[in-house]
């Protein structure tokens, strides 16, 4: 899908980081916005820094389908039509798999899997009555192409996003339809994704363990030295434009992957950066 201006796309997870990045991008190609997050302050600076351009909002917590099913009811009510769909928001959660308890996977599981899960649901089939050219962006992770020691339940939930999103680029290619998948594979960011127990409910909360904690400072200390998010956001665009599946925002990764492949074809445990 080349042409952009003039289109709609909605963006979970858009109070910050890439889902800003993401919205931003967008607005200055012209698009109508639907925003939605957890984060209501952060969703409103989003939309006063997008411009001009029509801008929605929607408090979303994706982890609950009927929320999502409410944002989709308003976007195609409201606006009539959905192109580009990001399934961004996204959360981090570190420490050794056998420290993990059935909190720390619901709250992991629920957004960073159930929340593309039910985007594709309550979206992909009015997008596909739409029967125009669109895009699904899924936001997965380098920790959905490689486990690394700490990565604990958020590898599980990002190689399960990866897997989605290939099931559901197959389906909708298989059936004929004009829908194109993304899965966006970014590396460090600068990003708060270190911080992400901010957006956890306090229903799922439970004492961070020494583990968890190295793990969150790691990856916080990566993120102040990774990439502008308004970098991911572009490659985006470009990987929409070029109808390309698989987004990374390092080259070395593809590098990386096929070493891992070859290594686990001998049968042996790859080693981790």
């Amino acid at each position: 899908m080349r042409e952009l201006s003039g289109k709609v796309a909605v963006v979970t997870g858009a109070a910050s980081g890439i889902g800003r990045a993401l919205a931003l991008r967008f607005a200055a190609e012209g698009m109508t916005l639907m925003l939605a997050d957890v984060d209501h302050g952060g969703l409103a600076e989003t939309a006063a820094l997008a411009g001009d351009v029509e801008v929605l909002t929607q408090i979303t917590d994706v982890s609950d389908a009927w929320a999502v099913r409410h944002l989709a009811n308003r976007c195609f009510g409201e606006l009539g039509a959905v192109h580009v769909l990001c399934n961004n928001a996204g959360v981090f959660q570190g420490g050794h798999m056998w420290t993990r308890d059935e909190e720390d996977f619901s709250w992991l599981l629920g957004v960073n899997l159930w929340g593309v899960l039910h985007g594709v649901h309550e979206f992909v089939p009015r997008m596909i009555e739409q029967d125009t050219e669109g895009h699904i962006v899924n936001t997965v992770s380098v920790a959905g192409l490689f486990a690394s020691p700490g990565s604990g339940g958020y590898s599980v939930t990002k190689y399960a996003a990866l897997a989605a999103s290939l099931s559901l680029a197959q389906d909708l290619t298989a059936t004929g339809s004009k829908l194109r998948v993304s899965a966006l594979c970014p590396g460090a960011v600068r990003t708060r994704i270190g911080d992400s127990d901010r957006t956890r409910p306090a229903g799922l909360a439970t004492t961070p363990t020494a583990d968890e904690v190295e793990s969150r400072e790691w990856v916080s200390r990566a993120a102040e030295r990774g990439m502008e998010p308004s970098e991911v956001a572009g490659l985006v665009v470009t990987g929409i434009r070029e109808e390309r599946f698989l987004l990374l925002t390092d080259p070395r990764y593809a590098e990386r992957l096929r070493e891992q492949t070859e290594t686990l074809l001998t049968g042996s445990l790859p080693g981790y950066q």
